[in-house]
């Protein structure tokens, strides 16, 4: 039986099928634009002033040169780095969720439920001792009133 669907580069996509899956993975490969500074062209790094200017083969060697040079070396450097850099990434984001799950929060809880008669407390206090002054004091500044003069 053939699939009639869509087709992507000589292949028919399904979206379901691990093909399609990494298909979506490596068209978009910053969808929250995490990197968007990074999105660095030729003009951006190197300019000609038009009072002084370079043979235009120069530039346009330049210009090819740069473009190849930065795309092979990003490939090279990625090669090299981006499975072990990802490996610890991923072990440390483990490490801090571990740490936040199983003792961070219950330290965090434990305080919160032992606290309750502090918090009691320290409401009491400022009810009584700092609730009247500051009710007397918009009592006195409630009449205040403020008029702009335009000259």
């Amino acid at each position: 039986m053939f699939h009639h669907g869509p087709q992507r580069r000589g292949v028919f996509a399904d979206e379901d099928s691990p093909q399609g899956q990494a298909r979506r993975l490596t068209e978009n490969r910053d969808p929250k634009a995490v990197n968007s500074c990074l999105k660095v062209a030729f003009e951006d790094v190197i300019a000609e002033p038009a009072s002084v200017r370079s043979f235009d083969r120069v530039w346009v060697w330049s210009h090819a040169l740069f473009e190849v040079s930065r795309v092979w070396f990003y490939r090279l450097i990625s090669l090299l780095l981006a499975v072990p850099v990802s490996l610890l990434a991923g072990l440390l984001l483990t490490l801090v969720s571990c740490l936040h799950i199983w003792w961070i929060m219950p330290c965090l809880q434990l305080c919160v439920i032992n606290m309750r008669w502090v918090q009691v407390l320290w409401a009491s206090m400022l009810n009584i001792a700092i609730g009247p002054f500051f009710t007397s004091m918009g009592k006195c500044c409630g009449s205040i009133s403020i008029r702009i003069a335009r000259d």
